[in-house]
């Protein structure tokens, strides 16, 4: 056996060796080596220093790298507090000077009462009458809330409201206040009246919305490219301008095809750009949405503040949020605007995406509210989502899975039911934390309270990118240390009941998804005695 093969066979990887003593002839073959020489050769290999101190130099630089990451998220959690405290904060300023406007205005109507005007004489007549009705619904040591939504605003700034808006309807929404036989009233969750602290229960009446005064504008959005639908549509428009005497709002889109199915449809109102959209609910007293669920979807992202109460008919599929049939919409529509009707108070969710890379607080997206769920996948990778996951800022679990959901009570019959999730009633303040197809058999769905703030993080150890896409669209891609931060949207999508809201939850959940419909057990056989 030459020296060559013998180090390449008995020493792996030191068949490279430099051997100095190795003489060669002029034809290019080694001749072979003498007893020193051999000596020579073992002795410079058993020489040489192993490569440990290599491998020592690899694990300490991988865990000071370990150290870095761990700071890097540290900071990330840090801002992300942050962040969210100051926008606590806000909102906590907002409300102080929202009641300091309001005692403010009421000791100016004091102040104009004891002077004898005969204005503040009048908005003391119409509390005082206020008082009363109030302490003959909820007695003296109850608490009567008759001022919940109008138009999504106070008593006080609706009146402002209805000053500077012209043409615009009121209407006001109340927790079965219908005097001593209901025996339900809504009371605050903490009294503090008269030196001692007590709990009431919550309302557990249907909310129901009467106008204060008569409706004029009605907005009409539809499904696209339906014939149905577009002959519907076409119809309903002629019957609220001339029977009605109603004006009418539509989509550009949907005002272009009218127009060029005839020019009698001049009448019909649209917009032009976006800002208007944003200025539609102080115009708008009404939505009628003739589509699926995905057109009230539609309708809800139109509206970023305060929204319209919402008529929804249904010409889709399924139908959770659609209880009105178009067969008899004259009946229906005429019923809505004549009042009262009952009302389903749909909790949005308002998300934002922090970037790792955000220097401030200016570099944040803009908010995105979302009426069904959000959902934080894998996308096209093939690795398992790796997510850490918070509420108001108490660690609560590490998700490694397909992704998760946030989901609202409205869309717990949606994308959060198929992955395991619960049915809740609508009218529940909740946020659904759902995990889809978790890598753990003891991760189960969890219901939170409507107050809390959930963020959602990618760890910065995380194999790959993660993606959160907001009822189904506008899909965005969370990097390492992204994080998304989800609470309680302040303005809800009051939708429009046929019945009440639990009678047109169980009905949908009856004949959308047939829930628990089985064959009755035969009476044939025995029985007990």
């Amino acid at each position: 056996m030459s020296p060559r093969e013998l180090t390449s066979n008995h020493f792996p990887g030191k068949g490279n060796l430099n051997l100095n003593s190795l003489q060669m002839e002029g034809n290019g073959f080694m001749d072979a080596l003498s007893p020193l020489d051999s000596e020579i050769v073992m002795q410079e290999i058993f020489q040489q220093r192993p490569v440990k101190a290599i491998d020592d130099h690899l694990v300490e630089f991988s865990e000071a790298l370990r150290t870095v990451a761990k700071a890097l998220r540290r900071v990330a959690e840090g801002k992300a507090a942050a962040q969210v405290e100051a926008a606590e904060w806000k909102r906590k300023y907002e409300l102080e000077r929202a009641h300091n406007l309001q005692r403010k205005q009421k000791e100016l109507l004091a102040e104009g009462s004891q002077d004898g005007s005969l204005e503040p004489f009048s908005n003391q007549t119409v509390k005082n009458k206020s008082n009363e009705q109030s302490e003959r619904c909820c007695g003296k040591e109850g608490i009567c809330s008759h001022e919940v939504l109008r138009n999504g605003e106070t008593d006080s700034e609706s009146r402002v409201a209805q000053n500077t808006v012209t043409g615009k309807a009121s209407f006001r929404l109340s927790w079965g206040c219908n005097g001593e036989k209901s025996g339900q009233h809504k009371h605050d969750i903490v009294s503090f009246e008269r030196g001692n602290i007590t709990t009431a229960e919550r309302s557990s009446k249907q909310i129901s919305l009467k106008w204060e005064s008569p409706p004029q504008t009605v907005l009409i959005l539809t499904k696209p490219n339906s014939v149905s639908v577009h002959i519907l549509c076409a119809d309903m428009v002629r019957w609220l301008k001339h029977h009605m005497k109603i004006h009418v709002y539509v989509e550009p889109r949907v005002r272009a095809e009218l127009l060029r199915e005839s020019s009698d449809f001049n009448f019909i109102q649209t917009w032009q750009d976006d800002d208007e959209i944003h200025l539609l609910h102080t115009k708008v007293d009404l939505v009628v949405t003739l589509g699926g669920d995905g057109t009230v979807l539609w309708a809800a992202s139109m509206f970023k503040g305060p929204v319209p109460p919402v008529v929804p008919f249904s010409l889709g599929s399924l139908g959770f949020m659609t209880p009105f049939q178009s067969d008899h919409y004259r009946d229906y529509l005429s019923a809505v605007l004549r009042g009262p009707i009952g009302i389903t108070l749909r909790h949005r969710l308002q998300c934002h995406v922090i970037r790792d890379a955000a220097k401030d607080e200016l570099e944040i997206e803009e908010p995105i509210l979302v009426l069904n769920e959000v959902t934080i996948d894998r996308g096209i990778s093939s690795y398992l989502t790796f997510l850490e996951c918070y509420c108001d800022n108490s660690f609560v679990t590490c998700v490694q899975g397909d992704g998760l959901i946030l989901s609202t009570t409205s869309g717990s019959t949606a994308y959060s039911l198929a992955a395991g999730g619960s049915m809740v009633h609508p009218q529940v303040p909740g946020i659904l934390f759902t995990p889809i197809c978790p890598h753990s058999l003891s991760f189960r769905p969890l219901i939170l309270p409507e107050y809390v703030t959930l963020r959602v993080q990618v760890p910065y150890n995380s194999r790959g990118h993660a993606w959160a896409s907001f009822d189904g669209k506008d899909r965005k891609q969370l990097a390492a240390g992204d994080a998304l931060i989800c609470s309680m949207a302040q303005w809800p999508v009051p939708t429009a009941c046929q019945v009440d809201s639990t009678g047109d939850f169980l009905r949908s959940i009856h004949e959308g998804l047939h829930w628990n419909l089985r064959k009755t057990q035969s009476f044939d056989g025995p029985r007990d005695s």
